[in-house]
């Protein structure tokens, strides 16, 4: 059960939000599933493509300027009570060149984080989203020792949406940070590193941090109780007849055929790719680079079931597939009305979604930090 309190201010007016690196809307997304009572005061990303779904989707065009241009005046103006952020992750990757803050894509954030001082009027509540790896780089300590010396109390997570039943590994590094005046609802966790989800859902009654100090990678081993993936999929038939009907029509408009996978890719990449099945309760993170590259990318669909009256089938003989633009969206747990522009490219589709989050991990992660410690 929940014990989170409602995510209300006391004089029932609604927060005052600031989303930073907005891109596609995943964590506006995560905030209204959260039940939060707030209103997104201005979004900020300076992706023109992601900016243009977000704009479908919400009405609402980001500030598409550079954000480092952005003084502490500036900030003051909005009267913001939280600061949403999700900056870039190239720095920290394991596919990078891991310079951490040494990256030019470090640089926006560092330059928000070192103007909190200077404001009038700073945020009571930030959160932080970002890789695995985060939370080892310098970046990271220069973040905890600013909220640090400014009063705020900080707990930390690397979470999966494994551990929210959906069938997706995708384990990421969160900081939610409130001002000491604002406690968590349970302050054991504080300026804690948690790899378990129990504590934001109330579940952590009489249980010490030792038992919460387990890796992420341990819940990703059980993903037993998830949903079948099958149940993110558009079409739900089981392992056969898939792609029988090339030119069946998804919801987008677009043809089933464009997603099968080439058979010269199968012979050359077939021992790289991860394959996952309908009924298969566990798939591969897709990155921005999913469509164009078959390797580390994400996990490819089998239509047809591995072993069928006694032989074990062959990749070539398995149907193997892309999952959908809309396919990867279910399973970052988008709403059923996120629709993307027509002028928007399939690759672009798929590195947009790439470098969105899930919201069945951050939604209740806000509904954490808004609620009421009381």
């Amino acid at each position: 059960m929940d014990d989170n309190r409602p995510c209300k201010r006391e004089d029932g007016q609604p927060w005052r939000v600031l989303e930073f690196y907005s891109g596609i809307g995943g964590m506006r997304y995560s905030l209204m599933a959260a039940g939060v009572n707030a209103t997104v005061l201005e979004a900020f990303d300076i992706n023109d493509k992601a900016n243009d779904v977000y704009e479908l989707n919400f009405g609402h065009r980001p500030y598409q300027g550079n954000i480092q241009n952005l003084s502490a005046a500036d900030l003051d103006s909005y009267k913001a009570h939280a600061w949403l952020l999700s900056p870039p992750c190239q720095p920290y990757t394991r596919q990078g060149l891991q310079k951490d803050s040494g990256d030019a894509r470090a640089s926006s954030f560092l330059s928000i984080l070192e103007l909190i001082p200077d404001t009038l009027q700073p945020p009571i509540m930030l959160f932080v989203e970002n890789v695995v790896g985060f939370e080892t780089s310098d970046t990271h300590n220069t973040m905890i020792e600013i909220f640090t010396r400014l009063n705020y109390v900080t707990q930390e997570f690397i979470l999966s949406p494994i551990q929210f039943r959906v069938p997706y590994s995708r384990p990421r590094y969160f900081c939610l940070a409130k001002r000491s005046s604002s406690s968590f609802q349970n302050p054991l966790f504080n300026t804690q590193l948690i790899c378990d989800p129990s504590p934001i859902f109330g579940l952590a009654n009489n249980r010490s941090i030792g038992d919460f100090e387990h890796s992420a990678q341990s819940w990703e081993k059980s993903p037993h109780y998830c949903e079948p993936v099958e149940k993110f999929l558009e079409f739900h038939s089981m392992y056969e007849g898939e792609t029988k009907n090339d030119e069946a029509c998804l919801s987008d408009g677009s043809c089933l055929n464009q997603y099968v996978v080439p058979l010269s890719l199968i012979e050359r990449w077939g021992s790289a790719m991860d394959i996952v099945y309908p009924d298969s309760k566990r798939c591969c993170c897709f990155t921005k680079s999913y469509y164009r590259y078959v390797k580390g990318t994400g996990s490819l669909l089998a239509t047809v079931q591995r072993e069928r009256k006694g032989k074990t089938s062959s990749l070539k003989e398995q149907c193997l597939r892309y999952f959908t633009p809309r396919e990867v969206a279910n399973l970052h747990s988008f709403p059923d009305d996120f629709n993307f522009p027509e002028h928007i490219s399939l690759r672009q589709r798929y590195a947009l979604l790439g470098n969105s989050l899930s919201v069945a991990v951050v939604s209740p992660l806000l509904r954490y930090l808004f609620s009421d410690s009381s």
